[in-house]
C-alpha cells in the first residue's frame, strides 16, 4: 500500500469517528431548534382564532422572533468563542426549550409578542454557532456536506413536526389545556433535555476529545491549524473593515433570501394550504409533503459541492428556483396538486442552499472574523426574513390571498441570486491573477 493511500484510509477513519460523534446528535438538536421556532404555523390553526388574532397581528408575533434573535446573534457567538461551544450550546438549548414552554402561556396579542421576542433571545447564536463549531471540527473539504446534513434537520422537522404538531391539536381538551398550548409544551421539554446531553455528548476542540486516540487528535488538530493560518479573506483584519465589506452584505443578502422563504413558509404554509378546504389534520399532513422532497434532495447537493469544489452556482442556482416557484404558486394559486409541487421546489431549493453557501462563507472569512462574520451574515438574514414573515400578514390581510402576499420573495431571491453571481465571478478573477503572477 502506497503511502498516499494509507494517508487517505488513515484521515478518512478519522473523519468517519468524528461524524458519527457529532453530526447525528447536532442533526437531533438542531430538529427541535426548526420544529420549536416553526410550530406555530401548525399551532395557528387554532391559536389564531382561539386568541382572536388577524393574520397582521400573527404575523407580527412571528416576526418578533428575529428582532430578538438579531440583537443577540453577534453577542452570542462571542460568548461562545469564550465559554466553550458545549457549554454555551447546551445554556441555548435550555434557555428556548423552557421558552417554547412558556409559549403556552399566551392570553392574547401582548403576551404573545412579549414571548416570541425571548425565544428569538434564548435561540440567538445557535445556527452559526453550530457553523462556528463545524470549523474547530471538519477541515475545509467536509463542510459542504457536513452542513449539508446538519441542515437536513429544516425539512425533516417539518416533515415530521407537522402531522406531529397536527396531532398535538387533536388533544384539545386533555388535562384542562387547549390543543394549540401541548404543542409549544410537548415540542420544548425535549429540548431541554437535550441541552443537558450537551454537556456529556460534545467537547469544545478536538484537543479535548477522549474518544480520539492521540495520533488522530493530533493529526485532526494539525489539519485544522493549517489551514486556518493559511486562509485570508474579507474580515481578515478588524470588524469594522467586515461591517465596510461589500462582500459581507453580498453574502447577507443571498442568505435573507433564503431565510425570507423559509420563515415566510415556516408561519404561513399551514394557512395558504388550509385555504384550499382541507381540514386541519389534512393540513398537517399535506404540508409535510413538500418538507420530505426537500430532506431527500438537500444532502446530495451538498455532497456535490464537496465533489465538485464549485460554490458559487450551487449557490445561486436554488435561490433561482426559488423565485420561480413563488412566482408559479401566484399563478397555480387554484391547484393544490401544482401549489403542492412548487412548495416543494422552494423547500428543496432552500434546504439545499445551506450547504455550499455556509461552506463557501466559512473559508472566506479569516479565523479572527469567523465569529463575528458568520453570526453578523446570519443575524441580519434573519432579520429580513422575519420582516418578511410580517409583510406576508400585512398583504394577505390587504388581498386575501396567500399566494399574492409570497410574491415579494420573488424579487429578493433573485437579488440573492444576483448577488452570489457576481461575487464569484469577481473572485474568480481575483485567484486567477494571483495565479497567473504566482512564481
Amino acid at each position: 500500500m502506497s503511502d498516499a493511500v494509507a494517508a487517505a484510509d488513515h484521515e478518512r477513519a478519522i473523519m468517519r469517528k468524528v461524524i458519527l460523534r457529532i453530526v447525528p446528535f447536532l442533526m437531533i438538536c438542531y430538529f427541535f431548534n426548526l420544529l420549536d421556532r416553526s410550530n406555530i404555523g401548525v399551532a395557528s390553526l387554532q391559536m389564531r382564532p382561539h386568541l382572536g388574532l388577524s393574520a397582521a397581528a400573527y404575523g407580527f408575533g412571528g416576526s418578533l422572533f428575529f428582532i430578538g434573535y438579531f440583537l443577540f446573534e453577534v453577542p452570542s457567538n462571542l460568548m461562545l468563542q469564550r465559554y466553550g461551544a458545549r457549554r454555551w450550546i447546551a445554556r441555548i438549548m435550555v434557555s428556548w426549550g423552557l421558552m417554547c414552554v412558556l409559549m403556552a402561556t399566551t392570553q392574547g396579542p401582548l403576551s404573545f409578542y412579549v414571548l416570541r421576542f425571548l425565544l428569538g433571545v434564548a435561540e440567538a447564536g445557535f445556527f452559526p454557532g453550530i457553523v462556528l463549531f463545524t470549523t474547530y471540527w471538519f477541515p475545509t473539504r467536509y463542510r459542504a456536506r457536513i452542513v449539508a446534513a446538519f441542515a437536513m434537520s429544516i425539512p425533516l422537522a417539518s416533515f415530521i413536526g407537522s402531522p406531529l404538531s397536527a396531532g398535538l391539536l387533536l388533544a384539545d381538551g386533555f388535562l384542562g389545556l387547549h390543543g394549540w398550548q401541548w404543542v409549544f409544551v410537548a415540542e420544548g421539554i425535549p429540548t431541554i433535555l437535550l441541552g443537558l446531553a450537551c454537556l456529556v455528548m460534545l467537547r469544545d476542540k478536538p484537543t479535548d476529545a477522549s474518544w480520539l486516540s492521540a495520533e488522530e487528535r493530533s493529526w485532526l488538530t494539525r489539519t485544522i491549524e493549517a489551514e486556518k493560518s493559511s486562509r485570508h479573506g474579507a474580515g481578515h483584519a478588524s470588524l469594522k473593515r467586515l461591517v465596510m465589506n461589500p462582500q459581507v452584505w453580498g453574502l447577507a443578502l443571498a442568505c435573507s433570501a433564503s431565510s425570507a422563504a423559509s420563515a415566510s413558509l415556516s408561519v404561513w404554509q399551514p394557512q395558504l394550504l388550509k385555504s384550499f378546504g382541507l381540514t386541519t389534520f389534512q393540513t398537517g399532513l399535506v404540508n409535510a409533503i413538500p418538507y420530505g422532497i426537500a430532506a431527500a434532495l438537500m444532502l446530495f447537493w451538498g455532497a456535490h459541492s464537496d465533489r465538485t469544489g464549485e460554490r458559487r452556482w450551487h449557490t445561486a442556482l436554488p435561490l433561482i428556483v426559488i423565485a420561480l416557484g413563488f412566482a408559479g404558486i401566484f399563478l397555480a394559486r387554484s391547484s393544490l396538486p401544482l401549489t403542492v409541487v412548487l412548495l416543494s421546489c422552494v423547500l428543496a431549493s432552500y434546504s439545499s442552499f445551506k450547504g455550499p453557501f455556509w461552506a463557501f462563507t466559512s473559508t472566506t472569512l479569516s479565523p479572527a472574523a469567523a465569529a463575528a462574520g458568520i453570526a453578523g451574515i446570519n443575524a441580519v438574514s434573519n432579520l429580513i426574513g422575519g420582516g418578511a414573515v410580517s409583510l406576508v400578514g400585512l398583504i394577505q390581510d390587504a388581498t386575501g390571498s396567500f399566494a399574492t402576499a409570497l410574491l415579494p420573495m420573488v424579487v429578493l431571491a433573485l437579488a440573492g441570486a444576483l448577488a452570489v453571481i457576481l461575487m464569484g465571478r469577481r473572485l474568480s478573477r481575483t485567484q486567477g491573477s494571483v495565479s497567473a503572477t504566482a512564481p
